[in-house]
């Protein structure tokens, strides 16, 4: 598993600390992307306008 169980649990799941580690850094760039009001609301009408609009907003977050 990837997500740590709660400290009161009677029998704790295994945890993967380095794939839990690496998961943080893309959680937060998704949570980034969401930032943009097109992406979030997904106005596009074609999926070909969409991924355009994720490389867009991708490249801006990228670039600051």
């Amino acid at each position: 598993m990837s997500i740590p169980s709660k400290a009161n649990r009677s029998s704790p799941r295994e945890l993967d600390r380095y794939l839990y580690k690496a998961r943080h850094p893309i959680e937060n760039y998704f949570a980034k992307l969401e930032q943009f009001r097109a992406i979030a609301t997904r106005y596009d009408n074609t999926s070909r306008n969409f991924l355009a609009a994720v490389h867009l907003a991708a490249s801006a977050i990228w670039l600051n």
